[in-house]
């Protein structure tokens, strides 16, 4: 750690930015500019290297491929093993812990020490492993490796030093606990078996020692051959031989009669008094059919035979179903008298075990419950009761119920969000629980005296959103919210969405949460976007549905003569769709191919519906497909509260949404954004007019490319927007500004654009660039391939040599060819906050500030009245300011400081009930909380940082002059994945994520603003924030 921290020091005394005297880096348009050192800067640096230190906390959700099963019944703890060698043990809601064997070999058996504090596994790689579980972190203290034979089956009796192992050869060996080595004894499988037997017996399937003598052990055999062997004289007591193949055995507590499970579906009784048959053989499930023969059944393929003191003995099994009945689930079966009662699980079962008062063998066992491990869940049913109520599971065993397609993670949450989310969501919970508590309630746990608010909220692929407090250890469901009710059933094979995506419609792409309004916005995999209002009270409510064409198409470029002084937007009232209406496409709109046009991918309910509390839909924004193509994904997404504005972006543009008014005020192509301050030459190709299939050619990013064809798993990462391969001839057209739109003041005179119409207006759209056809079945490949204006790009000449590396379009590989500059600019962060969009501009203003994917960052101020009632009448104007930053990379995000350092948050609406009932004494009206930069301080003047990160640089901007204070390249081996300015001991850093699997921090202090960092560099393995591919 001392040489380490010798690396990080030196890294203090230089930098890629500049040196200590003269910083000097690209201006806002690219143009190197000396920006002065402004000497009335003076950021305090507190951080050190023992803040940025990553530890291992706790695993959350279902262990992957879960393998075995154990229990402690004096301590009350579980134990779970995995294939892949990892072993988690849970007791009480707090207690988990994760241990890991190095060799990484799947677990087959796990044996507690029982109220001794330690824990046998037996690996797939033969070895036996004795865990300390007495200290802080549970380590290995023995190994025992086995060379020449495989471990089939352990057991350790309760207070015994012995362990016994069976073998695949049938042998057994006897290991000593304390020492952990063979003790010498060794049981082979020809003096288990009769002289005369000339079969091998096969592996050892069950060990367990008498309950009436300890020391004579019951060894089974797969072939189905029993033997007691009496360890004291060294010889069999008796043999039993069956026609059928033995799983498992279960003993009474007397000692005198076992039972054995078969693969006939069949349990046999046996008594010790006479060996050579069964006295009772049964086949549960199994049916006398007409012609007097029994039903094939499947294999049980355990028992357990636990007695009770006032009742009859409980016999549970799983298996033993007849073959006929085809699509039955797993199912657990419990015997309990002359009733049965069968079980039906959502999972195959792995391994289940009764629970018993005692853990003594030779006691009436007095089970209460059964702890049952699928592979995808954990449950435990109550025996105490006759209706076998399953316990309400304390852990978050159930995060991948549906598969986790989005998370996100809120430190600092206001402190009554959390009780009110799950008082509300208490209310929703299912019933029939067992009214028991938790039987598994060992260990001690006690919340630490510096926990905060965190919440940990998951998107998954059938719509659900479920919110977790994460403030303790463990993870506890707060509340759980359906995306899909706000919709109409789509019906079997009907629809957009049933073309889109088959099995799910309303996966969650990404979330936005505000928690101080509680304003919630969830993007989905068809293109919508949905509002939530937070409210104690149910209403009756009818969801606003909003229709926005962000697409581009060839059809629509129209000669700038034309339609040349047509307003595109007038007002924002004008041109917004008509609340609560679904639009229908028109008669008249269809391609020539005949596809619709002009319809959104999921129908939205258009009537009244009653809501319960909690979060209620508001607005729902929907993308509409274009000449039959579907459209593209949202890739960014920010909403403010107290701006009352949403803005989304795709790799065809932006749009920016009023929902007070529920108006759309901007909708227009990221080239559109420009104006003339577009820092790339542009090489405009003609229109293509030839619709006929080019396969090969095209490869465009479609919703349908949205899970790949192994997993299926939902993908939200930025990487590159496919490659495009095209031979048509280029026409060199220098563009000085843009051909399509100019922003005078907010207002669009796009000579593309259509004359807005009411409820319904045309938008100019983005140029076209490639896109993904849907290719299924009984499909074309690539149906259709169009290209109104592809761009590519040309690099300036008069720029330097940094901004020819800002011109990287987001490519994977060492070399950049033309045809990865010929992808479209994807809007790929957006932020609202209060900031200066023009470098003239006195006081800060509310500004939107867009990245993109070509590593440009773009300023758009605006103009929102500050009335509350003017708020809901007066438009908000939105214009372009020009103002151009360049990075290398796609922009990641954004974050502001004031000239202090201190972190500055985005202006909010303090959170009001929309369903609350009137006080006529006190109206109802909105208060926001503003954090302007020029209030923040008071010695420093006005203006603020602007930090810009992205995939492979971060920059520090002076605003409102738009000088760069520092550069910083990040990685260029690599590219970061995730990116956030977050605060650490009363300080801020910004930290990232790369592919590579470093989490990198680069921390602010003063020496930064003279053109210098620290930088912190992690090489273990890749980060990985709450959960991973193991459904952990």
């Amino acid at each position: 750690m001392k040489k380490f921290r010798k690396v990080l020091d030196g890294l203090t005394t230089s930098s890629p930015g500049g040196t200590m005297g003269s910083p000097s880096c690209g201006s806002a348009a690219g143009t190197p500019t000396a920006a002065p050192t402004p000497r009335e800067i003076d950021v305090q640096e507190t951080l050190v290297s023992e803040n940025f230190q990553l530890c291992k906390t706790v695993r959350h959700g279902f262990p992957y491929q879960p393998t075995a099963l154990a229990f402690d019944p004096v301590q009350k703890i579980l134990a779970i093993g995995s294939r892949s060698g990892g072993v988690r043990i849970l007791g009480r809601p707090g207690v988990d812990c994760f241990c890991q064997h190095e060799s990484g070999a799947a677990v087959l058996q796990l044996q507690f020490l029982i109220n001794e504090g330690a824990l046998v596994t037996a690996c797939a790689d033969d070895t036996l492993h004795l865990w300390n579980l007495r200290q802080r972190r549970p380590a290995v203290l023995h190994s025992l490796k086995f060379n020449r034979e495989r471990i089939t089956f352990c057991h350790l009796p309760f207070q015994s030093k012995w362990l016994y192992v069976g073998t695949e050869r049938g042998n057994t060996h006897i290991v000593n606990i304390e020492s952990f080595i063979l003790s010498g004894y060794v049981i082979m499988w020809n003096k288990a078996i009769e002289l005369s037997t000339k079969t091998h017996p096969g592996p050892v399937v069950h060990l367990s020692d008498s309950p009436k003598d300890e020391g004579k052990l019951l060894i089974g055999f797969e072939s189905g051959t029993v033997v007691q062997w009496d360890l004291r004289v060294k010889k069999a007591d008796f043999r039993i031989y069956y026609d059928e193949a033995i799983h498992s055995v279960g003993w009474h507590h007397e000692g005198k009669q076992f039972m054995c499970s078969h693969s006939d579906g069949s349990l046999t009784m046996w008594n010790l008094r006479n060996t050579t048959k069964p006295f009772q053989v049964t086949f549960p499930h199994g049916k006398i059919q007409k012609d007097g023969r029994k039903e094939s059944c499947k294999p049980i393929l355990k028992v357990e035979y636990k007695t009770c003191r006032n009742s009859e003995p409980f016999i549970i099994f799983s298996g033993g179903l007849s073959y006929d009945k085809a699509g039955r689930r797993p199912t657990l079966t419990i015997m309990h008298g002359k009733a049965i009662t069968v079980l039906e699980m959502d999972y195959p079962i792995v391994e289940f075990m009764a629970l018993c008062e005692t853990p003594y063998n030779n006691e009436v066992q007095e089970p209460y419950a059964v702890v049952v491990l699928l592979e995808k869940d954990l449950i435990v049913v109550d025996l105490t009761q006759s209706n076998f109520p399953v316990f309400e599971n304390p852990y978050p065993m159930d995060i991948h119920e549906s598969p986790v397609t989005c998370t996100a993670y809120f430190a600092e949450c206001p402190p009554d969000i959390i009780p009110i989310l799950y008082s509300i969501g208490a209310k929703h919970k299912k019933t029939g629980y067992s009214q028991k508590e938790w039987p598994i309630a060992g260990g001690t746990w006690t919340l630490g005296s510096h926990t905060y608010p965190e919440i940990i909220i998951t998107g998954h692929a059938d719509g659900s959103i479920k919110f977790w407090d994460a403030s303790a250890i463990t993870l506890q469901m707060l509340y759980k919210l359906k995306t899909s009710k706000a919709f109409e059933k789509p019906k079997q094979g009907e629809g957009r969405a049933a073309e889109l995506v088959e099995e799910d419609p309303f996966a969650v792409q990404m979330v936005s949460w505000c928690p101080q309004s509680r304003i919630f916005c969830v993007v989905g995999i068809s293109a919508h976007i949905i509002l939530y209002r937070f409210s104690k009270y149910d209403a009756n409510t009818q969801i606003v549905s909003l229709e926005v064409r962000l697409q581009c198409e060839s059809e629509d470029v129209i000669s700038p003569s034309e339609n040349e002084n047509n307003p595109c937007f007038t007002e924002s009232g004008s041109h917004s769709p008509q609340p609560h209406q679904q639009h229908p496409p028109s008669p008249g709109s269809r391609t020539p191919e005949g596809n619709k046009d002009s319809i959104p991918c999921l129908k939205v309910k258009d009537r009244m519906v009653r809501v319960p509390p909690g979060y209620q839909a508001e607005l729902v924004i929907q993308l509409l497909w274009v000449d039959g193509e579907p459209p593209q994904q949202i890739t960014s997404l920010d909403v403010n509260s107290a701006y009352g504005l949403l803005a989304f972006g795709n790799c065809n543009g932006l749009a920016v949404v009023d929902y007070m008014q529920k108006t759309i005020l901007l909708c227009v192509s990221t080239l559109d954004l420009y104006g003339a301050a577009d820092p790339y030459q542009r090489l405009t190709r003609s229109p293509r007019r030839n619709r006929q299939s080019t396969s090969g050619k095209f490869c465009m990013r479609g919703l349908s490319n949205f899970y790949s064809d192994s997993k299926k798993r939902i993908r939200t990462s930025y990487q590159s927007l496919t490659e495009l391969s095209d031979n048509q001839q280029s026409i060199d057209m220098e563009r000085s500004k843009s051909p399509t739109s100019d922003h005078v003041n907010g207002h669009c005179t796009s000579p593309t654009s259509q004359p807005c119409s009411a409820g319904k207006p045309r938008v100019p759209m983005g140029p076209e660039g490639p896109r993904l056809t849907r290719r299924g079945p009984g499909r074309p490949p690539f149906r259709k391939a169009q290209s109104a204006a592809c761009m590519e790009i040309s690099l300036p000449v008069s720029h330097t040599e940094e901004s020819r590396e800002n011109s990287f379009s987001r490519s994977r590989s060492s070399s950049v060819s033309s045809i990865d500059r010929d992808t479209k600019e994807a809007i790929t962060t957006l932020q609202f906050g209060e900031s200066y969009g023009r470098k003239n501009d006195a006081v800060p203003t509310p500004c939107l500030w867009v990245g993109t994917s070509l590593g440009v960052v773009l300023l758009i101020p605006m103009s929102i009245p500050t009335d509350q009632e003017e708020r809901m009448e007066e438009p908000v104007t939105i214009g372009p300011s020009g103002a151009v930053l360049m990075l290398k990379g796609s922009i990641l995000r954004f974050s502001f400081l004031d000239c202090m350092g201190a972190l500055l948050q985005s202006p909010y609406e303090v959170w009001r009930d929309p369903n609350a009932p009137e006080d006529p004494d006190r109206p109802r009206k909105r208060k926001l909380v503003h954090f302007s930069p020029s209030s923040s301080q008071d010695t420093c003047g006005d203006g603020h940082l602007a930090v810009v990160c992205s995939e492979r640089q971060a920059k520090v901007f002076l605003m409102p002059s738009q000088s760069c204070l520092f550069v910083h390249n990040i990685t260029e081996s690599s590219f970061v994945l995730r990116a956030d300015v977050v605060s650490v001991s009363n300080s801020v850093c910004l930290a990232c994520f790369c592919a590579n699997g470093h989490v990198m921090t680069l921390r602010y202090n003063l020496s930064f603003m003279k053109g210098t960092s620290r930088c912190m560099m992690f090489t273990e393995s890749p980060f990985q924030f709450c959960l991973t591919d193991h459904l952990q």
